[in-house]
């Protein structure tokens, strides 16, 4: 659990924010910042009774996110082939990974996959730009608490929720300085 209980924090010198859904927390202790991109750990609030998941939050650098949004049936492609798998693999391993849904949400594109090389190894991830960055969301279960495909895809949506509303298209990104 999430003792800072954080629901948001700024990353990259404001240039986007990262989000949690309710119920859940961001440590701050848990956000690395390296060059131009960042990673967020983000897990139930301390005292809380969502369930038990882990999200992760991927921030790449400037200009990444250019061409992802519209782009479904490419993403689908890549994600099909084994270069895709091995991006969403734990272990890098193209073979570890099933893609058991890929589908556009507005301007995200969603993936359902199970990675035997990770545990516990069903998840959802989203990818979307934000601000010209490349986000990647990540929901899973935790070992002893796995969540099946429909709990998994309402966290998943409301994480989306979240970081859309923490990054509005039409705000200025604060200047580091």
């Amino acid at each position: 659990a999430a003792g800072g209980g954080l629901r948001s924090r700024p990353v990259l010198g404001g240039a986007v924010t990262l989000a949690a859904p309710a119920g859940y927390c961001i440590d701050p202790g848990d956000v690395m910042e390296a060059g131009d991109s960042a990673v967020g750990l983000i897990g139930r609030c301390a005292g809380g009774n969502a369930a038990p998941a882990i999200l992760t939050a991927t921030v790449g650098g400037a200009g990444s996110g250019r061409g992802v949004a519209g782009s479904g049936e490419a993403l689908a492609a890549f994600f099909a082939s084994a270069e895709g798998r091995a991006a969403l693999s734990r272990t890098g391993e193209a073979r570890t990974v099933t893609v058991n849904e890929a589908l556009a949400a507005g301007d995200a594109f969603l993936i359902r996959l199970t990675d035997t090389g990770a545990v516990p190894p069903e998840g959802w991830r989203a990818v979307l730009a934000l601000r010209g960055r490349l986000v990647t969301l990540t929901v899973a279960g935790t070992p002893g608490a796995p969540l099946d495909a429909a709990a998994g895809r309402a966290i998943l949506d409301r994480f989306l929720a979240a970081i859309r509303r923490a990054n509005p298209a039409t705000a200025n990104p604060a200047t580091a300085g």
